[in-house]
């Protein structure tokens, strides 16, 4: 494959002063320090767990960890900024202390908790709402000076499930990343990746849908985070278990490199660097 037609975005992203390449796609770990994510094996409750988790991570290659402390799944149970905060910094300052040179992520869509992760070692703001949901998130990244994961959904994780109904969904989907990305822009932050938001107030046809469209999105020019991890588009269409859909999983994360992906967030980083090394050597 002549590298000239691939889809993936020629682009980097500076993470404290360092340029990091996404030409070559990368690996997002997920760390859910949470009672009630809807992956099981995500749940990462005390400081073994979670610093074990990072440690496997690091050394399978991921190149970012990502640490939630509020879980996004539908109709997920809302938290406290404060039980949120705890939450997140007791993870985050563990990691940062045994593996000084890892790349944080904090997965939150509050300025608050997003403020605390970045002043204690998180290095990037994950925001599934792109600051629909705090309108201080975008003013307070935009100081911070770290880059932002803006993702696409509607509503709140407790009510999205009731607003999947779209005339056009990708169009719908390319005018939400325009209207935001002049927000985002106008509070000063430079590194923005998009993340179509699979899962999020969306079906299990239209997630498909999407995905099968989604290098539509590659016209805003900006890298591309996908995250099907495990997710209910894979275990209730096979009729499994999320546990038992890291198969289905690996499948669509190809896809999606095939469609562009710069960054995979997943639960299992060894088999999505795996994709990334076939999908690669089409390149060769």
């Amino acid at each position: 494959m002549d590298k000239s037609n691939t889809l993936i975005a020629h682009s980097t992203i500076n993470i404290n002063g360092r340029l990091m390449d996404l030409s070559s796609p990368k690996v997002m770990g997920i760390i859910n320090v949470t009672p009630d994510s809807f992956y099981s094996g995500s749940r990462k409750q005390t400081d073994s767990e979670v610093f074990y988790q990072a440690e496997r991570m690091l050394k399978e290659g991921a190149s970012f960890l990502d640490v939630g402390g509020y879980s996004s799944r539908p109709g997920a149970t809302d938290i406290s900024i404060e039980e949120e905060v705890q939450r997140v910094q007791l993870a985050i300052d563990g990691i940062i202390t045994r593996f000084p040179e890892a790349i944080v992520s904090v997965d939150t869509f509050r300025s608050e908790v997003a403020k605390a992760a970045v002043d204690g070692g998180a290095s990037m703001v994950n925001d599934i709402s792109a600051g629909m949901l705090d309108t201080q998130m975008l003013e307070t990244v935009g100081k911070l000076k770290v880059p932002y994961i803006a993702m696409h959904m509607r509503g709140t994780p407790q009510n999205m499930k009731e607003l999947s109904k779209y005339d056009d969904l990708l169009k719908e989907v390319m005018q939400y990343f325009s209207e935001r990305l002049v927000k985002i822009r106008e509070a000063g932050i430079k590194d923005v990746v998009i993340d179509p938001g699979f899962g999020f107030a969306k079906t299990i046809e239209q997630n498909y849908y999407l995905l099968n469209h989604v290098d539509y999105l590659k016209k805003l020019d900006l890298p591309m985070l996908v995250g099907v991890s495990r997710k209910s588009m894979i275990y209730k269409l096979l009729n499994i278990s999320a546990e038992d859909s890291l198969n289905g999983t690996t499948v669509l994360n190809t896809l999606a490199l095939l469609k562009g992906a710069s960054i995979l967030r997943v639960h299992d980083v060894k088999e999505a660097m795996e994709s990334i090394k076939l999908i690669n050597q089409l390149s060769v």
